[in-house]
């Protein structure tokens, strides 16, 4: 199915309609902090920040190729005139290294969009494993990183542990739902105000028995000290604290969780976050991503669809 320029402008116009920039090529998607008339800070949509993605060395594979019958012409691959992005090349080499397709009759980089639909088409997505991206994940509450941990194989997870953080990096993450109406939105600031006080309260008492001397917090190094205060009192945040996280994904896994999370069917949170994560992957690499469809939803959100799903 071929990529349309309506469908590629659409991409690029949600993505600055977001707040999407691109610096040095990493695609990125800020979202601002608010606060609460307590000074409780919350957010209302995910931030996405590229990290990482793949470099290539095309022309390395030189020594390997100059090593066959001259007359298959492999040498000339590493000349092809046309650039593609890294991510794409890399899994396009994986691709063509499986059937020795190097010589004049491979498909050249022009058609790599071509390439890239045969595969999928066909579900032959483990060349799309060799390419990988990192991002920062922020403005996602637990219940976001609950459902996203899921996504176990092909995906790498650092996220922040409230055992070794204090309550002076709180921040909360207000539902979709609740933003358009008042009160909704109300009893939340009240929850998160809640929430950050109750939190502080409770450190402050497991603080003064630890240095009364209770057993169960008594401990013999200050990181470890900390440690049993915070694992004690985060006991009383609510699934709407955010959890920021580091999140690495190959390309196969990271389009099967657009797929999933990105569907109309997705919980709203995650979808917000699966859209976002998608338009900062097509921009970066508009081949490999370039068989999915923006759709708009009634509640004036977004879905991605594709004719190729679990490539």
């Amino acid at each position: 199915m071929e990529k349309t320029e309506q469908d590629v402008g659409r991409v690029q116009e949600l993505f600055v309609e977001l707040g999407g920039t691109v610096t040095d090529g990493f695609p990125a998607i800020h979202v601002p902090v608010y606060r609460t008339a307590a000074g409780t800070a919350y957010l209302k949509s995910p931030g996405v920040v590229m990290l990482a993605r793949p470099q290539t060395n095309v022309a390395g594979l030189g020594g390997f190729l100059e090593g066959f019958d001259p007359d298959l012409g492999f040498p000339e691959y590493v000349n092809d005139p046309t650039a593609l992005p890294a991510s794409s090349q890399l899994c396009k080499t994986a691709g063509q290294t499986c059937y020795m397709s190097f010589g004049p009759r491979r498909t050249t980089n022009e058609n790599a969009a071509a390439y890239f639909e045969r595969l999928t088409s066909a579900g032959h997505g483990s060349v799309l494993e060799h390419s990988n991206f990192s991002f920062l994940l922020y403005g996602i509450s637990r219940s976001v990183t609950h459902e996203l941990v899921r996504h176990r194989a092909g995906v790498g997870v650092s996220q922040v542990s409230q055992r070794y953080v204090s309550g002076s990096v709180l921040r909360f993450v207000e539902r979709p739902e609740y933003q358009e109406d008042e009160e909704l939105h109300r009893f939340f600031e009240e929850r998160a105000d809640g929430a950050a006080a109750g939190y502080e309260a409770m450190a402050e008492r497991l603080l003064a028995r630890q240095e009364g001397g209770s057993g169960m917090l008594s401990a013999d190094y200050k990181t470890d000290a900390r440690k049993k205060v915070q694992q004690t009192a985060r006991s009383l945040l609510p699934n709407e604290t955010e959890a920021p996280m580091v999140f690495t994904g190959n390309v196969r896994a990271l389009r099967h969780i657009v797929e999933m999370r990105a569907d109309e069917h997705a919980e709203s949170e995650i979808r917000n976050l699966a859209m976002r994560l998608f338009l900062c992957l097509a921009v970066a690499d508009p081949i490999l991503f370039g068989d999915y469809r923006i759709q708009p939803l009634p509640d004036g959100t977004h879905k991605v669809t594709t004719r190729h799903r679990k490539a």
